[in-house]
């Protein structure tokens, strides 16, 4: 019986203009490190430890030393500098990147009733970002951490989607089948894939991200609204 609801964050919880976070994110860490690195430079090295972090399988290293191993190596600098002003640019101009944030009044109805039907919530985010950053995220799309039981995020996983063992960790970390959860995102690649493991999966397809001509496998599909409609037929949980 379905009792938990995995959710990504970025265009499902908080639904946004991706292009546009992605605008003001480099443009507010090449201020953040002006006098460190040229800009072009920074935004290389950011994509070559990300792309390292999600290629990852490694299970004794978590995200975050993946990427700063990585990081690491490509500058000429101190990698403890470059840390805290990672750490510094979290606390201010990557605020800025909230600009980026849509409206939509339907996931928020959508939480609320699954939280009063007493599904567990799971924020299953893609952990390619620092927790702090993540927490950010939450409350500008209008929720508080403590609505949800676990959120994944790169200091504590070790893989990222769309890495399978990505959900498998997640699934071990909140000790649930994969039969009692359902997937809720708006990524195909990143998001249906689990249910190669044959956890049920329902596809935003508001700010639809697609990257292939390949059908599209998802068990339930549909825009805010009806997922919203969705929740509504789900059971209530003893």
């Amino acid at each position: 019986m379905i009792n938990t609801i995995l959710l990504d964050l970025d265009g499902t919880v908080l639904p946004m203009d991706m292009d546009l976070f992605m605008k003001i994110y480099f443009s507010e860490m090449s201020k953040a490190f002006s006098d460190l690195v040229e800009p072009e430079a920074l935004v290389s090295n950011v994509w070559a430890a990300t792309k390292a972090m999600v290629k990852n399988t490694d299970v004794n290293k978590v995200n975050e030393e993946v990427f700063m191993e990585t990081y690491g190596k490509l500058i000429s600098g101190s990698l403890d500098e470059h840390k805290e002003r990672f750490e510094d640019f979290y606390d201010a101009g990557y605020l800025k990147t909230q600009a980026s944030v849509l409206e939509n009044g339907w996931i928020r109805k959508s939480i609320d009733l699954l939280k009063a039907k007493g599904y567990q919530l799971v924020l299953a985010t893609n952990p390619i970002f620092p927790l702090k950053a993540i927490l950010y995220r939450i409350k500008w799309a209008g929720f508080e951490p403590e609505e949800f039981s676990y959120i994944s995020s790169f200091e504590q996983n070790h893989f990222c989607k769309p890495q399978i063992q990505y959900f498998q960790e997640v699934l071990e970390a909140i000790q649930k089948q994969p039969e009692e959860c359902i997937m809720v995102g708006n990524d195909v690649q990143e998001d249906m894939i689990v249910r190669q493991l044959g956890v049920k999966t329902f596809l935003i397809d508001e700010n639809l991200l697609h990257r292939t001509s390949e059908p599209i496998e998802t068990d339930y599909q549909g825009d805010y609204k009806a997922f919203y409609h969705f929740v509504e037929g789900l059971p209530e949980i003893k």
